[in-house]
C-alpha cells in the first residue's frame, strides 16, 4: 500500500509528465523531447552499457573530491574555530576565495592536472572544501560559552572537553553543511565534465548534443542528474536523524 505521504507528490508528477508529453506532441517544431522519448534514450544509454558507466564516473569524482576536501577543511576549519587568533588570521584569506566560483579554476586545473579523473576531482575538492570549513568555523563559534565553562568546572580536560562538549554540539552544524556542500559538489561535477573528461553524466549531455543533436539523450542525462541528486540529497538528510551521534554522554 502506498503511503499516503506519497499520493499527493506522486499524482503532480504524474500530471507533470502529462502535460509534458502533451506539449510535445503538440510542438509545431520538434523542439523539445517527450517523457517517452527520454525513457526510450535512457534504455538506448542502458542497452549499450553507457548509463551505468556514466553515472560510476560522476559518482567517483564526487566521491573522492568531496570525501578529501570533508577529512581535511572539517578537522582544519574546527581548529581554526577554536583558536580565535588563527580565525582572526585565516579568515581575511576565506573571505578572498570563497567568491570565486569553483569552475573558474578550470583552466589552471587543466594545466595542472590535464584532462581526466584528477582535473575533475580537484574542482569538487575546491567547491568542498571552503563550504565546509567555514561551516566548521562557524559550528565551533556557535556553541555556548557556558557550555563550555560547565566542562571545565567539571574538570575537563581539553581533549575532554573537545570529544565530550564541543564534538556534540558541532555535529548537527556540519551535517547540515555536507548536505548542502554535496549538494554543490554534484552540480560542480557536472559542469567539470562538460570540459574537463570524456565520461560522466555532464559528458554524456555534451556529446550527445553535438553527436547530431540528441535532444532525447540531453534530457535523459539531465533526468539522471536530478534523480541521483535527490538520493543522495536523501542520504544525507537521514544522517540527520541518526541519534547515535550524540557523542560524549556514555556513562564511563
Amino acid at each position: 500500500m502506498i503511503p499516503t505521504a506519497w499520493l499527493r507528490p506522486a499524482a503532480f508528477l504524474a500530471a507533470l509528465l502529462g502535460i509534458w508529453e502533451f506539449a510535445a506532441q503538440r510542438q509545431s517544431v520538434h523542439l523539445l523531447p517527450g517523457p517517452l522519448e527520454v525513457l526510450g534514450g535512457i534504455a538506448e544509454l542502458a542497452q549499450r552499457g553507457l548509463l551505468f558507466r556514466y553515472i560510476v564516473a560522476s559518482l567517483f569524482r564526487v566521491t573522492w573530491g568531496f570525501l578529501a576536501a570533508a577529512l581535511i577543511a572539517i578537522p582544519l576549519g574546527l581548529m581554526v574555530g577554536w583558536y580565535r587568533r588563527a580565525d582572526m588570521a585565516l579568515n581575511p584569506l576565506l573571505q578572498i576565495f570563497r567568491p570565486i566560483s569553483p569552475l573558474a579554476w578550470i583552466p589552471i586545473s587543466i594545466l595542472w592536472f590535464g584532462v581526466g579523473d584528477s582535473a575533475a576531482v580537484f574542482l569538487i575538492f575546491l567547491a568542498s572544501f571552503l563550504p565546509l570549513m567555514v561551516t566548521a568555523i562557524n559550528a565551533v563559534g556557535g556553541v555556548a560559552q557556558v557550555h563550555m565553562n560547565a566542562g571545565r568546572n567539571f574538570g575537563l580536560s581539553g581533549a575532554q572537553l573537545i570529544y565530550r562538549v564541543l564534538y556534540p554540539a558541532v555535529i548537527p552544524q556540519l551535517i547540515v553543511g555536507l548536505r548542502i556542500t554535496l549538494g554543490i559538489a554534484w552540480l560542480v561535477v557536472v559542469a567539470a565534465e562538460m570540459i574537463a573528461v570524456n565520461s560522466g553524466l555532464g559528458f554524456l549531455i555534451v556529446d550527445a548534443r553535438n553527436a547530431g543533436n540528441r535532444y532525447d539523450l540531453v534530457v535523459a542525462g539531465m533526468v539522471m542528474i536530478g534523480v541521483i541528486g535527490l538520493l543522495l540529497d536523501n542520504g544525507m538528510r537521514s544522517l540527520e536523524k541518526i541519534r547515535s551521534l550524540r557523542w560524549g554522554y556514555s556513562e564511563d
